[in-house]
């Protein structure tokens, strides 16, 4: 049962996305940094999902990964809780002519009880940290083994509790940006806001995703994502420093997977084995 505040947290959430939805594509079209991740994602992805997969997608946003997806031959279950987000995949859903691949779902990831499709699921799939908007991750993940088949994943694009390049930005006077990780509680986690509506996410590092799976799944895959690469905030540096751009993309690619370079980069990708 969610509690109040659990409830108050996805209002203002999905407030905050359906302000978005209508841009949402527009703004990111042309980044470089951007593709680069859904690029790093997507590898991960096609290296562990079986042919013809059936995939439950948390957080689908405007549907670019589902689309994605769906043209790889895999179903897609594409659940929100914005309905401007849901809104907009299901445009795209329509025109790409994959309705027949992928089915829509306003539905929280503090609600997977409730999910109308009730099959199981080859993978649990999500993308660029919707789930650092969980107020309490560990009840989202308890449900995952329910939801998997045997042998199924979870593959979870997370931010951690630090990140090298946010802290740089104190150097720039930046000081709620830099610190707003390190400073984030378990209680009142982080502001943060989009197109001028506020809402709270909260930082897990890799360790805790794999404390609170330990009993069913084992860990396949972790990498550490924007350590050397900038986040896509910073989304001109490809533009003007391409040379360095594709150096940093070279260096991070060799040492995602080596620690600290797992944990202190923007994101990170994990993904799960269920045993």
């Amino acid at each position: 049962m969610k509690t109040a505040s659990i409830k108050k947290h996805e209002m203002l959430a999905a407030k905050a996305f359906s302000k978005q939805s209508s841009v949402f594509d527009m703004e990111y079209a042309g980044n470089k940094i951007v593709a680069y991740k859904r690029a790093r994602v997507r590898a991960v992805l096609e290296k562990y999902l079986l042919e013809n997969s059936r995939i439950l997608e948390l957080n689908s946003g405007t549907g670019d990964d589902a689309i994605w997806l769906a043209q790889q031959g895999h179903s897609v279950h594409a659940t929100d809780i914005s309905e401007g987000m849901q809104n907009m995949l299901k445009q795209k859903v329509a025109s790409a002519g994959l309705s027949s691949k992928i089915t829509t779902e306003i539905c929280s990831f503090n609600d997977l009880e409730t999910l109308a499709d009730k099959q199981l699921y080859d993978c649990i799939f999500s993308n660029f940290a919707g789930l650092n908007c969980a107020e309490n991750l560990s009840q989202v993940l308890a449900y995952f083994s329910k939801l998997l088949k045997p042998n199924g994943i979870a593959t979870l694009v997370i931010m951690p509790k630090f990140s090298l390049w946010e802290l740089l930005l104190a150097f720039k006077g930046e000081f709620t940006l830099a610190f707003r990780r390190l400073t984030s509680t378990k209680k009142h986690g982080a502001q943060a806001h989009i197109m001028g509506q506020y809402f709270r996410c909260w930082y897990y590092n890799p360790s805790y995703i794999i404390n609170c799976l330990k009993k069913d799944f084992v860990l396949l895959q972790l990498e550490g994502m924007c350590t050397i690469v900038p986040p896509s905030f910073i989304e001109n540096f490809p533009i003007k420093f391409p040379k360095c751009f594709y150096f940093f993309v070279k260096m991070e690619h060799r040492l995602k997977t080596f620690w600290p370079f797992t944990i202190i980069g923007d994101y990170y990708i994990i993904t799960l084995k269920k045993q």
